[in-house]
């Protein structure tokens, strides 16, 4: 089958079921040609998005597109690769070091996690702060700021005197962190669409994803020549060494023609109007519920493999690493070979029923055979490499619904989603004050299962894609 096109979504209607008016739109002067999406789909999805943003009524002009840009160099593709690999590192560089923070505070593990939890609260938070404002400013400020603050989150992180200090600044850290993570993936929907998108969040995808494979291996490390706090003092230098580059290599991507004007009211206004879309709506869901299984499992494995299983932090960090590479193989393997043969709809449906399967296969082995770590390990590499599929494809098809100047909101809307449920899910698989492989199963399972649901019930992948004249009669 052939792959999606710039802008679609494949086989999914993108109409919404509540859309605004389209008729004014007739009455607004044409946007530029540049500015439009190739697919007659995705250009109805635009229109759609851009009328809800309007902060008062009556027809308006549609903001200027920016330029085409040439394709991004290696050392832009890895500055954009590290800012959103931030998110990663933050979560798992200091995981191996978990049991010796509970130590040297004499807390209980579940306590522990709350360092966790809170960071992703913050991701969350800090997205909805940094994507709109980069409509507003430009990608670059706010980028920069971000950045700033996150180097000094983590040096806080490294001094903190007690539990309740360095849950606050991770709190911090992670809202300044998702800075990078918002901004890169508006600036990937700035330059590309459609197949060009999906193999650039790939390119970017390369670099970020070997960031879950070294940080728990760096981060063993690290505790063999110091303590956790050295590893919230890697992390600081690695902000340091991204605001630096950022400085000098960030070009800004939206030009001040093409930002979002108003204030908190245009804002919510223009969240409120993506939200009512029901495809995008869907897309941010299954991408929240996927992320829920795979937060589950990061903030569940350092417990359950190291308390419930034995293992040495060593070896947690070998067998994070095996499953982390699953993700990166696979999103590779999706960005280049896959969305060239198969559609979105069909490349969603198979990863969300692999994840599915592993949910169960993973249930079972814990719950009635106990196979130990033979029956565990491999359906959690079989449960990451369907993120590969799942993860990319959602945000790519999301992002292609919404114009330009809407994208820091819509990326903000999908990455607070993600790291909600993420702070939601982290604690439940040490519920009771014990950490439980079959808990940490069962949340899996159900994180897949939601993330399924979402897609089907709002997605309705077998339904095709309607022609632009209907969609807007």
């Amino acid at each position: 089958m052939p792959g999606p096109t710039a802008g679609s979504t494949g086989d999914m209607s993108t109409a919404p079921d509540s859309a605004p008016d389209l008729a004014a739109l007739s009455a607004a002067p044409a946007a530029p040609a540049s500015a439009l999406p190739t697919s007659p789909a995705a250009a109805a999805a635009v229109a759609a998005a851009a009328v809800t943003a309007v902060p008062a009524p009556g027809p308006a002009p549609a903001a200027p597109a920016a330029p085409a840009a040439a394709a991004p160099g290696r050392g832009t593709v890895a500055m954009l690769g590290g800012l959103v690999a931030l998110g990663p590192l933050t979560t798992d560089l200091y995981l191996p070091g978990l049991p010796a923070i509970a130590d040297d505070f004499s807390a209980q593990p579940a306590a522990v996690q709350l360092t966790l939890t809170f960071s992703m609260f913050g991701v969350a938070a800090g997205q909805l702060v940094f994507g709109p404002l980069s409509d507003r400013l430009g990608r670059r400020p706010p980028l920069l700021a971000g950045l700033v603050v996150y180097t000094l989150a983590s040096l806080a992180c490294v001094i903190a005197p007690n539990l309740t200090v360095l849950v606050a600044a991770r709190f911090v850290q992670g809202a300044a962190g998702a800075a990078g993570l918002v901004i890169g993936r508006a600036i990937a929907r700035d330059r590309f669409e459609g197949v060009a998108m999906l193999r650039f969040l790939a390119s970017i995808g390369l670099i970020s994803g070997l960031a879950p494979i070294l940080a728990p291996l760096f981060g063993a490390q690290l505790l063999r020549v110091t303590s956790w706090r050295g590893t919230f003092g890697a992390l600081a230098a690695l902000g340091l060494l991204l605001t630096l580059i950022a400085f000098a290599v960030l070009r800004e991507t939206l030009p001040p023609a093409s930002r979002r004007g108003g204030g908190l009211t245009a804002t919510l206004r223009t969240m409120g109007g993506l939200l009512r879309d029901l495809p995008f709506l869907g897309l941010v869901l299954t991408s929240t519920f996927a992320f829920g299984a795979l937060f589950g499992y990061i903030s569940g494995s350092s417990v359950v493999l190291q308390h419930v299983y034995h293992v040495s932090p060593q070896t947690y960090s070998l067998l994070f690493g095996l499953n982390s590479l699953a993700i990166v193989a696979v999103t590779q393997l999706n960005g280049r070979v896959l969305a060239r043969r198969f559609t979105p709809g069909a490349l969603m449906l198979g990863g969300l029923g692999t994840a599915v399967a592993a949910g169960v296969a993973l249930v079972l082995v814990t719950a009635v055979w106990d196979f130990g770590l033979l029956g565990v390990c491999p359906a959690l590499f079989v449960l990451m490499g369907s993120l590969g599929v799942i993860l990319p494809n959602s945000a790519a098809q999301a992002l292609s619904l919404v114009p330009p100047q809407a994208a820091g909101s819509a990326s903000a809307l999908l990455g607070t989603g993600t790291f909600l449920c993420g702070a939601v899910v982290a604690p439940l698989s040490s519920i009771g004050g014990r950490p439980s492989a079959i808990l940490l199963a069962v949340v899996v399972l159900a994180c897949a299962l939601l993330s399924l649901a979402s897609y089907l019930v709002l997605c309705r992948p077998w339904r095709p894609a309607e022609p632009a004249a209907a969609q807007a009669g």
